[in-house]
């Protein structure tokens, strides 16, 4: 059973579709190895895409004359430095960051930002780590830093269908223990999920300063389609990878951080270019008193310029632009996969988070079902479309209490004895006896088009509707989450 003819058969004829057609002209010119091969590319969740300008730049740049290590004096070293400090000028202007509150640090990765700031936050038996079920591996793992200072570690679970946190929920975890509390907590959630698309408040934010929180806001997915103005929404620490937001240069992220809240971090050990001075006999050193005492070793100078000529394009394109276009595509997608059905009556797939373009960003999760209901093992899926041309996700996209709350899985069924004697993801799925381990993720993003969401509608219907699905030849096991 196909959709109601009533609904859009393309995404060009919705309204305000046609209002986006730069999109489809920087697709021609600017990103036609998209289109190489006939390939069709849906995981800018996981990557943005690289245009000619951005190459075109960096080459220019690296041909127009040589640059040293900025930690010298030399007139390379100037060069480089002065090229760094004009990206951290672009960093804060993209973001309308006050320069006098916000200072940026240059990091690998998003996670490389999360950990700079889990490894030095003050944490204690009284400043407790709050955060959502709904975080990346990245901020997840902070959890670790907090138990070692013996702070409480507290989550505020998801609820419902669509995956989003009550807010009831969040003030009841804000709230506790908060009579004993004589330190500041750290609260960590997303601005968008990773394995939803869910949009979550950035008013929580301030909610979380009333309880006497700093707020670490990871941006890596919501930044690249969205407007985070920093003038409006202050949160004390925001973490980034300019790779999500334009595809290059990678191996570059950032810490966004308030001046004040960075003064409060005490790292664990120092590196070179984060101390003024250091004695080996006198056992002392003296650290940076900006934000190049977070930085350890040489800066990536070569490529941070990058950032500035990213951020540069992507402002010129416009980025409520790319968000209009990727909340059409993403919306049309859901129309058209959820009225898919069976003759059976099933569903052809199962959405996990909001099944309309509403609260939402361009990431979409969901299973592929048979006529009987069962799922599709999603690594099938990954390589009939990866057979077809198509680039996407499966899996749970490390993300786990997102997949929890998708898959229901109960604190109940994990049993710590259990989890204990497991060693592979296969085996974890055997003994929480789901049917599956994962789910299949397309996201859109800055060159995504009309002809990618309609190829994919009909890979899905041509492949798996009204049809079992043939395994093939074995898959392989699962490796991570």
């Amino acid at each position: 059973m196909r959709p109601e003819q009533g609904s859009p058969l393309s995404p060009t004829d919705l309204p305000g579709y046609a209002d986006t057609a730069r999109i489809d002209e920087l697709r021609a010119t600017e990103y036609p190895h998209l289109d190489r091969d006939g390939h069709v590319y849906l995981d800018y969740a996981g990557a943005g895409v690289t245009a000619r300008a951005q190459v075109r730049a960096h080459h220019d740049r690296l041909l127009a004359g040589p640059y040293g290590n900025p930690h010298s004096e030399s007139p390379t070293s100037a060069a480089a430095g002065s090229l760094v400090e004009s990206a951290r000028r672009a960093v804060l202007d993209f973001f309308h960051a006050d320069p006098a509150e916000y200072a940026v640090v240059f990091t690998p990765n998003a996670s490389g930002a999360c950990r700079l700031v889990g490894e030095a936050y003050p944490f204690g038996p009284a400043a407790p780590f709050a955060l959502t079920w709904d975080n990346h591996n990245s901020v997840n793992g902070i959890r670790e830093y907090a138990r070692a200072a013996d702070a409480p570690v507290r989550y505020v679970p998801l609820s419902g269908p669509e995956l989003r946190v009550a807010e009831a929920d969040l003030v009841s975890v804000l709230d506790a223990g908060s009579e004993g509390r004589t330190g500041r907590g750290l609260f960590a959630y997303p601005a968008q999920s990773n394995f939803s698309g869910v949009h979550h408040p950035l008013e929580w934010v301030e909610l979380a300063h009333r309880y006497g929180y700093d707020v670490l806001l990871d941006a890596a997915a919501f930044a690249a389609t969205n407007r985070l103005d920093l003038r409006a929404v202050r949160p004390d620490f925001v973490c980034l990878s300019w790779y999500k937001l334009f595809g290059y240069p990678t191996g570059v992220g950032a810490l966004l951080a308030r001046r004040d809240a960075l003064a409060r971090l005490r790292r664990p050990w120092f590196a070179g270019g984060t101390i003024r001075a250091v004695s080996v006999q006198g056992d002392w050193h003296r650290s940076m008193d900006d934000e190049s005492a977070f930085e350890d070793g040489t800066l990536n100078f070569l490529s941070i310029p990058d950032v500035e000529f990213g951020l540069r394009w992507l402002d010129s394109i416009g980025v409520d632009l790319v968000h209009t276009r990727v909340g059409l595509l993403t919306a049309w997608l859901l129309d058209r996969l959820t009225a898919l059905r069976h003759r059976t009556g099933q569903p052809l797939v199962r959405v996990y988070g909001p099944a309309t373009g509403t609260g939402r960003g361009g990431t979409v999760t969901f299973n592929v079902l048979r006529p009987d209901g069962a799922p599709v093992d999603e690594r099938l899926v990954a390589r009939q479309a990866a057979t077809a041309g198509f680039s996407l996700r499966t899996g749970c996209f490390c993300n786990p209490g997102a997949g929890e709350g998708a898959f229901g899985i109960t604190r109940q069924t994990l049993r710590r004895g259990l989890l204990d004697r497991i060693g592979t993801i296969d085996e974890y799925l055997d003994a929480l006896a789901l049917p599956t381990g994962g789910a299949v993720r397309v996201s859109f993003g800055l060159a995504s088009t009309a002809a990618d969401a309609e190829r994919f509608v009909d890979f899905v219907e041509s492949s798996y509707l009204d049809r079992d699905g043939d395994p093939g030849p074995p898959l392989p096991p699962r490796l991570r989450c």
